[in-house]
């Protein structure tokens, strides 16, 4: 039994099984590694998680072109949003107002990478990630959740390249086909919850985000770019999970979609913002998550009248440690398991409709009904009611006992 990380020596590595997306990083780690790793086969694997829009249209043969001896495609969406994106809904997690789209994939497609490395007899495991950033993290947690002995192969923690022109150059001499331009060279994540924007002007904080530049926003508009009409949507929900949109019932992958759909429409869910990395340091980022803001400002909202308010309470607070687990790759862990318990237990009865107005970049409530509504209209009316507002007295006696007490002692009463 080995502690402390896989042991691993270069000339054991025959078949390596690589996180691939087709991106800058992942398209050139292929002739990279096959350089560097005794020209050992390389076994490419995608996850779909929901990016579309023909993100991985053309990747076979590209994967084929540099190197790899084949591609598997893992259609990942439904378990990404059933298994880690509807618990952390019903927490209400977010990491300092990220609404943890990258986070979200990362665990299952970690997890579906070391399956296949085990079921192809891999030697290593490699991934594209920066040893600057926090999927590095991710990745490798639930690799050794799953394949506790699998070595795993990190290039930018070996390679020489320095940056992403340096990358592009290693591109253009290999000739591996690229999609981007050294212009449009963001560094970008998209799944079916969110895409994520860094890179480029972004790195500095004094630089305005160019949200009405025609291509930067691709799953929506920038609010100014928005209709001048609002537009109503309900969101129904069962036991805190999304199961339909204005009267239509869909699973909570379709539900995001369609939100995705209506949100984008409208300029919802753009983020700009300076976060606290895992790794330690801070770091800008633009993420647009159109569907993702009106389900979390719907569950809220639908919270309001169904959670009493010591669970509320406590909800709130456990959802700070449970987004900053999934942000710091934490999720195959006896804590989530636990957390995500209390998410379920505590939403038993967040059931019933939420009707919201969306009017550039803007979710503006506009009624919920739940039939588990703890709301007493007969009880808060300012108008006539069964509650004996009498009995508030005693209540402040008690209440104030121990504050009545302390003055008593300071003025030498007791």
């Amino acid at each position: 039994m080995h502690f402390g990380g896989a042991t691993m020596n270069k000339e054991n590595i025959k078949k390596i099984v690589l996180a691939y997306s087709g991106g800058l990083d992942t398209s050139i780690i292929i002739p990279w590694l096959k350089e560097h790793y005794n020209n050992a086969e390389i076994i490419a694997v995608a996850a779909d998680v929901g990016q579309g829009d023909g993100e991985l249209d053309g990747l076979e043969e590209k994967a084929l072109k540099t190197g790899a001896s084949k591609l598997i495609i893992a259609d990942l969406t439904d378990e990404m949003v059933d298994e880690v994106i509807v618990p952390a809904l019903k927490m209400d997690a977010n990491y300092e107002t990220y609404l943890l789209g990258t986070a979200f994939a990362r665990p299952v497609i970690g997890k579906k990478i070391a399956e296949i490395a085990l079921a192809e007899g891999a030697d290593a495991i490699a991934h594209g990630c920066t040893g600057k950033g926090n999927d590095q993290v991710r990745f490798e947690l639930a690799i050794a959740r799953y394949a506790p002995n699998m070595p795993v192969i990190a290039p930018w923690r070996e390679w020489e390249i320095k940056s992403r022109d340096e990358e592009i150059d290693y591109a253009e001499a290999h000739h591996v086909p690229l999609k981007i331009s050294r212009e449009t060279n963001y560094s970008k994540d998209k799944n079916l919850w969110h895409l994520s924007h860094e890179g480029l002007d972004l790195e500095d904080p004094a630089n305005e985000a160019q949200l009405e530049k025609p291509g930067f926003l691709e799953m929506g508009v920038s609010p100014l770019q928005a209709p001048d009409e609002p537009e109503y949507v309900s969101v129904e929900f069962e036991a805190g999970a999304p199961v339909g949109v204005n009267g239509v019932k869909m699973k909570a992958s379709d539900v995001i979609r369609k939100l995705n759909e209506l949100g984008g429409k409208h300029g919802i869910g753009i983020i700009d913002i300076v976060e606290n990395r895992l790794i330690g340091m801070k770091d800008r980022g633009v993420y647009e998550t159109p569907g993702g803001a009106i389900l979390y400002y719907a569950h809220e909202h639908l919270e309001m009248i169904t959670v009493d308010k010591e669970t509320l309470h406590v909800k709130k607070k456990l959802a700070i440690d449970y987004a900053d687990l999934i942000y710091n790759g934490k999720w195959y862990t006896p804590l989530q398991e636990a957390l995500t318990a209390f998410a379920n237990e505590s939403n038993k009865y967040v059931t019933g409709s939420v009707k919201l107005k969306l009017y550039k970049g803007n979710i503006i409530p506009a009624g919920m009904t739940s039939p588990y509504s703890l709301y007493s209209e007969n009880l808060v009316t300012f108008g006539d009611s069964d509650y004996d507002q009498a009995q508030a007295a005693g209540f402040i006696d008690c209440w104030g006992l121990p504050t009545k007490v302390q003055a008593l002692r300071e003025q030498g009463k007791l």
